[in-house]
């Protein structure tokens, strides 16, 4: 009984590690994207993902959909991916750079990669122009302009 009471701290300990690790996580995507417009951006398998554009950071939050990464890719055609986990790192690294491309950044590199959990990575990209200053009317996504009423 004794043993199982010394192995009791350290349970709590790991636990509340766990969850610091994904309140750092949630306070860090809180501050620096929610209040940012999502793109939709779509890759090779025909699926969307959502974009997070933090242009003063040079950093963007793509977001995937639970079924899409429990089923993988082809969810509209008679195929499904066989272990969509395995094919995740690349989708995501595809999504991020099909979006700088569509949004005239092809000059953009990718320089680095931050999974948060397996909807969520963060792709921190360079250029060689200049950040735009705040409020700069920059090129969104053709059709997507959400906000707009459609009349």
């Amino acid at each position: 009984m004794r043993r199982h009471a010394a192995l009791l701290p350290i349970g709590l300990v790991t636990c509340g590690l766990a969850l610091a690790g994904c309140t750092t996580g949630f306070s860090y995507i809180s501050r620096n994207y929610v209040a940012l417009t999502p793109q939709v951006v779509t890759i090779g398998c025909k699926e969307p993902y959502e974009v997070y554009d933090n242009r003063q950071l040079r950093r963007m939050l793509v977001v995937s959909d639970a079924l899409r990464e429990y089923a993988g890719c082809n969810l509209n055609e008679v195929r499904i991916d066989p272990d969509p986990a395995a094919s995740r790192v690349k989708r995501f690294r595809t999504a991020a750079r099909a979006y700088l491309d569509e949004t005239v950044r092809e000059d953009c590199r990718i320089t680095g990669e931050t999974v948060f959990d397996p909807l969520k990575s963060e792709f921190a990209y360079a250029c060689d122009a200049p950040i735009e200053k705040r409020g700069t009317v920059v090129p969104r996504l053709p059709g997507r302009h959400p906000g707009l009423n459609q009349q």
